[in-house]
C-alpha cells in the first residue's frame, strides 16, 4: 500500500512539473581553468537542483541549469552570456570565478538588464564601482574577508608589513582594503614592500627574495591555487615560513589544503572552511547529502554552488515569477539559507551576508587543516552605508 501511495505521489509530482516549460538558469564558470574549485562548485549546484526538483520544482516547473565553461577568459564568458540569453532563453544568469570574468558579466547584466548572481568573484567593484541594479554577489567580498583578517592581524606585534598579491582587480583590491583597515586599527604599522606577480605565473624564488629584502615583520598574502603552492613550497625551503608571520586570504580552504598536504605552513592566519569540524544542523544536513551523492567531502566550491542555487530558488519563490524586474525586487533584502546558516542580500549594494571561517593553519595526520577557528558572520564585516554610497553609482541603488 505504501509503495502504491508513493508511486501515485511521484506521478503527481511528475505531472505537475510537466505542466510548464522548465525554469532555466544559465551558469558560466571557469570549469577547465580552475577545476579544483569549480568541480566541487558544479557538484554543489547539481545537488541543490536535484533536491528542488525532487520536491516538486519551482512554481510547478522543473529547474534546469545550462552550464558553460569560460576557460577563465572574460571574452568567453560574454560569448556564453549572449548565447544563453538569446538562444537558450535562460531566466537567470549565475556564476563567475575570477574577478575580471565577474566584472565582465556584471557589465553585461547592466547593459542587457538581466539578473546576474555572481557566485564567487570577490572584487569589491562587482557591487560597488561597477555595481548595478541587476547584479548580486553571494560570497563575502574582498572587503569583508580583509576586515575579518585585519581583526586578527592587528593583534600581532608586527609593525613592518609586506604584501604579495596577483596583479589584477581582486589582488589590488585586497591589498588596498587590508592596508586601509589595518592602518585604521594600528596607526603604527607601515607597509615596506609589495610584489605583484601575474596571476598563475608567480616566480616564488624571485618574489620571496624581493619581499624579504624589505625586512618585514609579517606578510599579507593574496595568492591562491598553483601560485599559493609555489609560494609555500619555496618559503618552507628557505625557512621564511613559519618564522615570518603570514596573514592569508582563502588559504584555509580545502581546495588548497589538499594540495599543500604536509607542507601546510603552521600558524598562518587565514580565511577558509574547516568542514570536518562544523557541527551545526544546516551544515550537517548539507555535508551528509553531498557525501551521499558524490562520495566525497564538501569544499568551499561545493558550498558556494549549493548556496547560489538556494538564493535563486528563494528569489523565484518570493517573486512568484521569473520576470527579471520582479526577481531583482525580490532579491533586495532577500533572506535565504546556506550550509553556513541564514544569509540575506543587503538592499543597499546587493551583497550577501554569508560569512567565512577565520583561524590558523596546522598539520594534523599529514594533512593541512584549520585550528582555533571561528565563524565570522558577514553582516558584521560590511562597511557603513556612507562608505558604500561613496563608491556605488547612484542609479544602481534605485
Amino acid at each position: 500500500m505504501k509503495n502504491a501511495i508513493f508511486g501515485l505521489m511521484t506521478l503527481a509530482a511528475g505531472a505537475a512539473l510537466a505542466q510548464g516549460a522548465p525554469i532555466k538558469i544559465g551558469e558560466i564558470n571557469s570549469y577547465s581553468a580552475i577545476p579544483q574549485f569549480t568541480q566541487p562548485y558544479r557538484q554543489g549546484w547539481q545537488l541543490a537542483v536535484e533536491q528542488v526538483n525532487a520536491a516538486g520544482g519551482l512554481l510547478g516547473r522543473k529547474v534546469e541549469v545550462i552550464a558553460r565553461d569560460d576557460g577563465g577568459k572574460p571574452e568567453e564568458a560574454l560569448r556564453h552570456a549572449v548565447e544563453l540569453t538569446s538562444k537558450e532563453k535562460v531566466d537567470v544568469l549565475a556564476g563567475g570565478f575570477l574577478s575580471n570574468v565577474g566584472l565582465a558579466l556584471t557589465d553585461y547584466a547592466q547593459k542587457n538588464r538581466r539578473l546576474f548572481v555572481a557566485s564567487e568573484p570577490l572584487a569589491d567593484a562587482v557591487v560597488w564601482e561597477k555595481g548595478n541594479r541587476y547584479t548580486f554577489r553571494l560570497r563575502p567580498s574582498t572587503y569583508m574577508q580583509a576586515a575579518m583578517l585585519v581583526e586578527e592581524a592587528a593583534k600581532l606585534p608586527a609593525k613592518r608589513w609586506a604584501t604579495i598579491a596577483p596583479n589584477y582587480e581582486y589582488g589590488q583590491s585586497a591589498v588596498t582594503i587590508f592596508k586601509e583597515l589595518l592602518k585604521a586599527k594600528r596607526p603604527d604599522v607601515e607597509f615596506v614592500g609589495e610584489q605583484w606577480p601575474a596571476n598563475g605565473k608567480l616566480e616564488a624564488g624571485t618574489t620571496l627574495s624581493a619581499i624579504m629584502q624589505t625586512r618585514p615583520d609579517a606578510i599579507f598574502n593574496v595568492t591562491f591555487a598553483a601560485d599559493l603552492a609555489r609560494l609555500v613550497r619555496e618559503g618552507n625551503q628557505r625557512g621564511v615560513f613559519p618564522k615570518t608571520p603570514v596573514v592569508s586570504m582563502l588559504s584555509g580552504e580545502p581546495e588548497y589544503l589538499e594540495v599543500l598536504k604536509d607542507e601546510t605552513p603552521g600558524n598562518w592566519i587565514v580565511t577558509g572552511y574547516p568542514w570536518d569540524q562544523i557541527d551545526t544542523k544546516e551544515h550537517a544536513s548539507f555535508a551528509a547529502s553531498y557525501y551521499g551523492k558524490f562520495k566525497e567531502n564538501p569544499k568551499v566550491g561545493s558550498v558556494v554552488g549549493y548556496a547560489t542555487m538556494q538564493a535563486i530558488f528563494a528569489a523565484i519563490r518570493k517573486a512568484g515569477s521569473t520576470d527579471n524586474e520582479k526577481l531583482v525586487t525580490a532579491m533586495r533584502g532577500l533572506k535565504f539559507s546556506t550550509p553556513f546558516g541564514p544569509a540575506e542580500f543587503r538592499a543597499l549594494d546587493q551583497q550577501s551576508t554569508m560569512g567565512a571561517f577565520v583561524g590558523k593553519l596546522a598539520v594534523r595526520g599529514g594533512k593541512g587543516t584549520m585550528v582555533q577557528w571561528r565563524y565570522a558572520d558577514g553582516k558584521n564585516y560590511m562597511p557603513t552605508d556612507a562608505y558604500v554610497r561613496a563608491r556605488r553609482p547612484a542609479d544602481a541603488m534605485k
